[in-house]
């Protein structure tokens, strides 16, 4: 049975540790406030965009080259009933080699169709991956802004 969890794959022309190293860098590539640190292991950032979103995130795997995983430990979604429904979700980064290029498969786990948020989430989140985050590994500059 298929995984429900949201998931987005893209692939570039990058290596492996040009991949790991820019999801890492998280204010390069995701649009709005970001407090802490965000490359190591129990590393633990806040992200704030405007008043309608903010959560922490705590690295709880980080797997050089290969794979980096957050929990998210506190939200407040402003624009849904539920407003802390991401919490206790992880997200999850799986970086792996596609012949010449690199390959990054993005999962939410926990942000499922049957949340208030997923149409809103999924879309923000697809937005994120496949255009911010590709454009930080490709051209090293990511979105200003979700709009």
């Amino acid at each position: 049975m298929a995984s429900k969890d949201f998931t987005t794959t893209i692939l570039v022309d990058k290596t492996p540790t040009e991949v790991f190293d820019a999801i890492n860098n998280v204010r390069g590539w995701w649009p709005g406030e970001i407090e802490g640190g965000s490359k190591k292991l129990n590393d633990e950032f806040t992200y704030q965009y405007e008043e309608i979103h903010y959560s922490k995130q705590k690295l709880i795997e980080v797997v050089p080259d290969k794979r980096v995983v957050w929990l998210v430990t506190d939200s407040r979604l402003n624009f849904i009933k539920d407003k802390s429904e991401w919490t206790g979700s992880k997200i999850s980064f799986e970086i792996t080699k596609k012949e010449n290029k690199t390959q990054i498969r993005f999962t939410h786990q926990g942000l499922i169709p049957e949340n208030e948020c997923f149409d809103s989430c999924s879309s923000a989140w697809t937005k994120i991956i496949n255009n911010s985050l590709h454009g930080f590994i490709t051209v090293g500059k990511g979105l200003d802004d979700l709009q």
